[in-house]
């Protein structure tokens, strides 16, 4: 046992206090609890370091193309005018050859065909113009080809302006590919694809595609996480995502459904009157994106959530409606059942919820021999969400209550 751990005056022969020695243990515990949590929260801050250095690169090594591009196009069109020698081939690749088809006038005289006269100046001027411009040439391109050997050959010395814009868009269609797979997996999956969209955010957060899946995945978050203010602070994240972006791209029916979607899970946090409110927007966006993509059903699946709960208002969500809005939400069960049937006949055995909403409006229209059979359908599909799960409770109680 360590003297720190005995009173200051105690002799040589004096024993450890059982107390001091389990704060002095716990002690011991708290600060390598607290080394470990700093450690891995190191460990993520270097990776998000990491992501955003190599992007930036990317922006840079674009950046400092573009304005060496820019400079040469500059300094060639100020010599444009001096006269050049005529090319006798019509098929030549020099930037400086050209072959317009209307009349050009300059200072320095060019036929109809828009071809430079040869005897504006001397050939000593002419030799000497050539030579100056071959030096200038020479030096622009050692200066391009020294950034593109310093960015890891992203862009080699052969190809076009164009394509540090195709790697991107090469990355981007991989990076879409990789988040839509992490998606469609279990919950680790949807989380290290929630992080792998924010990683790369920087870089293409001005693609419409990007931007929706990053939604998306605020909604993923929303559903895996247990925390109230967590969720809201996920629906609310990934809803300021595509604030501005379903007015940019108004014809994109996914910026329309999970904006719709990530209201809704925005407004159960929200008193009456903002859920009601909220009710509007989803509907008008799921309609919007109806129009867009009519042969998807989980675009029906959401609009026969929204019947349902319309149709099943509470009394005072009604007074409610009715004191604050002039022309309040109107659904139906049945409107409700021919949307969850519609998702059936797109795409047979689209959800376990999707059926179990078809038998609780069976059971509310009277038609029990229908529900039992939607059911028993039901119970043939497996749970893969935690919807389907809650589904599979309700469709348990349902049975018991039916049995009963």
């Amino acid at each position: 046992m360590p003297r720190a751990l005995l009173p200051a005056d105690a002799g040589d022969g004096a024993m450890p206090s059982p107390l001091l020695k389990r704060d002095g243990e716990l002690e011991l515990l708290e600060r390598l609890d607290c080394m470990v949590r700093s450690i891995v929260e190191l460990r993520k801050e270097v990776e998000e370091l990491r992501n955003s250095l190599q992007h930036l690169a990317v922006e840079i090594v674009g950046e400092v193309r573009t304005h060496l591009e820019e400079t040469q196009r500059v300094t060639r069109r100020r010599r444009i005018p001096f006269p050049r020698e005529r090319s006798d081939s019509t098929g030549s690749s020099s930037i400086y050859f050209t072959a317009s088809s209307g009349n050009i006038n300059t200072d320095d005289g060019e036929s109809e065909g828009g071809y430079t006269t040869a005897n504006a100046e001397s050939d000593y001027d002419r030799e000497s113009e050539r030579e100056s411009e071959e030096g200038e040439d020479d030096v622009s391109c050692d200066t391009v080809r020294a950034v593109r050997r310093d960015s890891l050959d992203l862009v080699p010395e052969d190809e076009t302006p164009l394509v540090l814009d195709s790697l991107l868009e090469e990355g981007l269609g991989q990076l879409l590919e990789q988040a839509d797979r992490l998606h469609s997996g279990d919950e680790q999956d949807k989380r290290e694809g929630f992080q792998l969209l924010l990683n790369n955010k920087l870089a293409y957060a001005g693609q419409q595609e990007f931007l929706w899946r990053l939604a998306r995945a605020h909604s993923d978050m929303w559903e895996l996480t247990e925390d109230a203010e967590e969720r809201r602070s996920y629906a609310s994240g990934g809803k300021e995502e595509l604030e501005l972006a379903w007015q940019k791209w108004d014809q994109s029916a996914e910026c329309h459904q999970w904006f719709a979607i990530l209201c809704g899970q925005v407004s159960e946090y929200e008193s009456i009157p903002k859920r009601i409110q909220a009710g509007y927007v989803f509907k008008e966006h799921i309609d919007k994106a109806i129009a867009l993509k009519p042969q998807d059903p989980q675009l029906y699946y959401l609009l026969g959530r929204w019947c349902y709960q319309v149709a099943h208002l509470g009394w005072l969500e009604k007074r409610t409606v009715s004191a604050l809005f002039e022309a309040p939400p109107t659904a139906t069960v049945q409107d409700a059942l021919q949307n969850f049937l519609r998702v059936e006949e797109l795409s047979p055995g689209f959800s376990k919820a999707g059926r179990v909403y078809i038998a609780k409006c069976y059971k509310d229209l009277g038609n029990a021999s229908a529900a039992v059979l939607w059911m028993d359908l039901a119970s043939e599909l497996q749970g893969n969400t935690k919807e389907d799960v809650e589904s599979q409770r309700e469709l348990e109680e349902m049975r018991s209550v039916w049995e009963e």
